[in-house]
Protein backbone atom coordinates (compact mmCIF):
# COMPACT_ATOMS: atom_id res chain seq x y z
CA UNK A 1 0.00 0.00 0.00
CA UNK A 2 0.80 3.65 -1.39
CA UNK A 3 1.71 5.89 2.21
CA UNK A 4 -0.15 8.32 -0.06
CA UNK A 5 -3.25 6.22 0.52
CA UNK A 6 -3.22 6.97 4.16
CA UNK A 7 -3.14 10.98 3.92
CA UNK A 8 -4.06 13.78 1.97
CA UNK A 9 -1.80 16.80 1.60
CA UNK A 10 -4.38 19.72 1.03
CA UNK A 11 -8.13 19.50 2.30
CA UNK A 12 -10.60 17.72 -0.39
CA UNK A 13 -13.53 19.53 -1.37
CA UNK A 14 -16.69 19.06 0.71
CA UNK A 15 -15.13 18.59 4.33
CA UNK A 16 -16.20 20.64 7.23
CA UNK A 17 -14.31 20.83 10.45
CA UNK A 18 -16.57 18.56 13.43
CA UNK A 19 -14.54 18.85 16.14
CA UNK A 20 -11.48 21.33 17.22
CA UNK A 21 -9.06 19.77 20.18
CA UNK A 22 -6.01 22.12 21.58
CA UNK A 23 -3.81 20.43 24.83
CA UNK A 24 -2.64 24.07 25.28
CA UNK A 25 -6.21 25.66 26.45
CA UNK A 26 -6.44 26.13 30.29
CA UNK A 27 -9.44 23.96 31.13
CA UNK A 28 -8.34 21.12 28.51
CA UNK A 29 -4.50 21.29 29.84
CA UNK A 30 -6.11 21.01 33.58
CA UNK A 31 -8.55 18.49 33.33
CA UNK A 32 -6.05 15.95 31.94
CA UNK A 33 -3.16 16.61 34.16
CA UNK A 34 -5.72 16.17 37.21
CA UNK A 35 -6.53 12.77 35.77
CA UNK A 36 -3.05 11.95 34.90
CA UNK A 37 -2.80 12.57 38.53
CA UNK A 38 -5.62 10.12 39.90
CA UNK A 39 -4.23 7.60 37.52
CA UNK A 40 -1.09 7.40 39.22
CA UNK A 41 -2.77 8.16 42.79
CA UNK A 42 -4.61 4.71 41.74
CA UNK A 43 -1.62 2.91 39.64
CA UNK A 44 0.20 3.56 43.42
CA UNK A 45 -2.71 2.43 45.84
CA UNK A 46 -2.74 -0.84 44.33
CA UNK A 47 1.06 -0.94 43.93
CA UNK A 48 0.87 -0.29 48.05
CA UNK A 49 -2.23 -2.91 48.38
CA UNK A 50 -0.22 -5.76 46.42
CA UNK A 51 3.06 -5.33 48.30
CA UNK A 52 1.22 -5.08 51.58
CA UNK A 53 -0.71 -8.16 50.76
CA UNK A 54 2.98 -9.96 50.04
CA UNK A 55 4.58 -8.74 53.02
CA UNK A 56 7.10 -6.94 51.62
CA UNK A 57 7.60 -3.68 53.36
CA UNK A 58 10.34 -4.69 55.42
CA UNK A 59 12.79 -4.84 52.40
CA UNK A 60 11.69 -1.35 50.87
CA UNK A 61 12.71 -0.20 54.54
CA UNK A 62 16.26 -1.74 54.27
CA UNK A 63 16.38 -0.41 50.44
CA UNK A 64 15.86 3.13 51.48
CA UNK A 65 18.70 2.52 54.41
CA UNK A 66 21.08 1.41 51.98
CA UNK A 67 23.99 4.25 51.41
CA UNK A 68 23.55 2.82 47.34
CA UNK A 69 19.85 4.23 47.29
CA UNK A 70 20.50 7.75 45.35
CA UNK A 71 21.64 5.51 42.61
CA UNK A 72 18.50 3.62 41.84
CA UNK A 73 17.00 7.28 42.35
CA UNK A 74 19.05 8.96 39.56
CA UNK A 75 18.66 6.20 37.31
CA UNK A 76 14.57 6.34 38.21
CA UNK A 77 14.54 9.96 37.57
CA UNK A 78 16.83 9.31 33.98
CA UNK A 79 14.06 6.77 33.06
CA UNK A 80 10.90 9.49 33.93
CA UNK A 81 12.37 11.66 31.74
CA UNK A 82 13.57 9.18 28.88
CA UNK A 83 9.95 7.78 28.64
CA UNK A 84 9.08 11.20 28.06
CA UNK A 85 10.83 11.47 24.98
CA UNK A 86 10.15 7.96 23.94
CA UNK A 87 6.85 8.43 24.14
CA UNK A 88 6.68 11.09 21.63
CA UNK A 89 9.21 9.52 19.27
CA UNK A 90 7.16 6.20 19.20
CA UNK A 91 3.91 8.70 18.38
CA UNK A 92 6.88 10.09 15.49
CA UNK A 93 7.95 6.45 14.22
CA UNK A 94 4.35 5.58 13.85
CA UNK A 95 3.55 8.55 11.73
CA UNK A 96 6.99 8.42 9.95
CA UNK A 97 6.15 4.90 8.93
CA UNK A 98 2.32 5.38 7.31
CA UNK A 99 3.23 9.25 6.00
CA UNK A 100 6.44 9.46 5.47
CA UNK A 101 6.23 13.12 6.21
CA UNK A 102 8.07 16.05 7.92
CA UNK A 103 6.96 15.23 12.16
CA UNK A 104 7.05 18.29 14.36
CA UNK A 105 8.04 17.89 17.81
CA UNK A 106 7.53 20.00 21.10
CA UNK A 107 6.73 20.75 24.71
CA UNK A 108 3.95 23.30 26.48
CA UNK A 109 3.11 24.01 30.00
CA UNK A 110 0.69 21.11 30.00
CA UNK A 111 2.03 18.14 28.04
CA UNK A 112 4.74 17.53 25.12
CA UNK A 113 3.65 16.51 21.34
CA UNK A 114 4.32 15.22 18.12
CA UNK A 115 2.48 16.02 15.02
CA UNK A 116 2.14 16.19 11.44
CA UNK A 117 0.63 19.50 11.03
CA UNK A 118 1.31 19.25 7.35
CA UNK A 119 -0.82 16.93 6.22
CA UNK A 120 -4.48 15.33 6.87
CA UNK A 121 -4.18 12.29 7.74
CA UNK A 122 -7.09 9.24 7.88
CA UNK A 123 -8.75 7.60 10.66
CA UNK A 124 -6.89 4.41 10.64
CA UNK A 125 -3.76 6.43 10.38
CA UNK A 126 -4.72 8.46 13.00
CA UNK A 127 -5.85 6.09 15.22
CA UNK A 128 -2.31 3.66 15.09
CA UNK A 129 -0.38 6.94 15.60
CA UNK A 130 -2.16 7.71 18.73
CA UNK A 131 -2.56 4.37 20.68
CA UNK A 132 1.06 3.42 19.65
CA UNK A 133 3.18 4.58 22.84
CA UNK A 134 -0.06 3.08 24.72
CA UNK A 135 0.14 -0.14 23.18
CA UNK A 136 3.86 -0.26 23.25
CA UNK A 137 4.69 0.73 26.53
CA UNK A 138 2.24 -1.04 28.45
CA UNK A 139 3.52 -3.89 26.97
CA UNK A 140 6.69 -3.14 28.06
CA UNK A 141 6.07 -2.14 31.69
CA UNK A 142 3.86 -5.58 32.21
CA UNK A 143 6.68 -7.92 32.45
CA UNK A 144 8.61 -5.49 34.18
CA UNK A 145 6.10 -5.05 36.78
CA UNK A 146 5.57 -8.76 37.00
CA UNK A 147 9.80 -9.35 37.64
CA UNK A 148 9.77 -6.54 40.09
CA UNK A 149 6.97 -8.16 42.70
CA UNK A 150 8.67 -10.78 43.17
CA UNK A 151 11.83 -9.80 43.16
CA UNK A 152 12.87 -6.59 43.97
CA UNK A 153 9.59 -4.48 45.96
CA UNK A 154 12.03 -1.04 45.72
CA UNK A 155 12.28 -1.38 42.70
CA UNK A 156 8.69 -2.26 41.88
CA UNK A 157 7.29 0.67 43.39
CA UNK A 158 9.53 2.70 41.41
CA UNK A 159 8.07 0.86 38.43
CA UNK A 160 4.82 1.45 39.15
CA UNK A 161 5.59 4.94 39.75
CA UNK A 162 6.20 4.77 35.83
CA UNK A 163 3.67 2.77 34.92
CA UNK A 164 1.40 4.65 36.57
CA UNK A 165 3.02 8.66 34.38
CA UNK A 166 2.43 5.93 31.72
CA UNK A 167 -1.02 5.81 32.15
CA UNK A 168 -1.79 9.00 33.28
CA UNK A 169 -0.13 10.17 30.53
CA UNK A 170 -1.51 8.53 27.62
CA UNK A 171 -5.05 10.02 28.93
CA UNK A 172 -4.88 12.46 26.19
CA UNK A 173 -4.25 10.01 23.61
CA UNK A 174 -6.98 7.54 24.94
CA UNK A 175 -9.47 10.40 24.50
CA UNK A 176 -8.56 11.00 21.64
CA UNK A 177 -8.76 7.34 20.33
CA UNK A 178 -12.61 6.94 22.10
CA UNK A 179 -13.35 10.03 20.45
CA UNK A 180 -12.08 8.23 17.09
CA UNK A 181 -13.85 5.08 17.74
CA UNK A 182 -17.20 5.92 18.66
CA UNK A 183 -17.27 9.76 17.46
CA UNK A 184 -16.00 9.61 14.28
CA UNK A 185 -16.09 6.28 12.85
CA UNK A 186 -16.51 6.79 9.17
CA UNK A 187 -12.96 5.92 6.89
CA UNK A 188 -12.86 9.09 5.15
CA UNK A 189 -12.93 10.90 8.30
CA UNK A 190 -9.13 13.54 8.38
CA UNK A 191 -7.35 14.31 10.99
CA UNK A 192 -4.82 17.10 11.15
CA UNK A 193 -2.47 17.12 14.26
CA UNK A 194 -0.24 19.91 14.74
CA UNK A 195 0.59 18.00 17.66
CA UNK A 196 -0.89 20.03 20.95
CA UNK A 197 -3.80 20.64 18.77
CA UNK A 198 -6.20 17.93 16.26
CA UNK A 199 -8.42 19.02 13.95
CA UNK A 200 -11.62 16.67 12.88
CA UNK A 201 -12.80 16.68 9.85
CA UNK A 202 -15.64 15.04 7.97
CA UNK A 203 -17.43 15.06 4.39
CA UNK A 204 -19.72 18.09 4.62
CA UNK A 205 -22.84 15.61 4.52
CA UNK A 206 -21.97 14.27 8.31
CA UNK A 207 -22.66 17.83 9.71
Amino acid sequence: MSKEQNFERTLPEGYKQALYINAKQLKFGIIFNLIALVVLALVMVAAFLTLKANDSFPAIHFALEDPAFFIPYLIFLATMVGYIVLHELVHGAAYKTLTGEKLTFGMSWSCAFCGVPHIFTYRKTAIIATVAPFAVFTLLFIPILILFYFFNPFYYLLACFLFGLHLGGCSGDLYVLLLLTFKFKNKKTLIRDTGPEQFFLVPGEEN
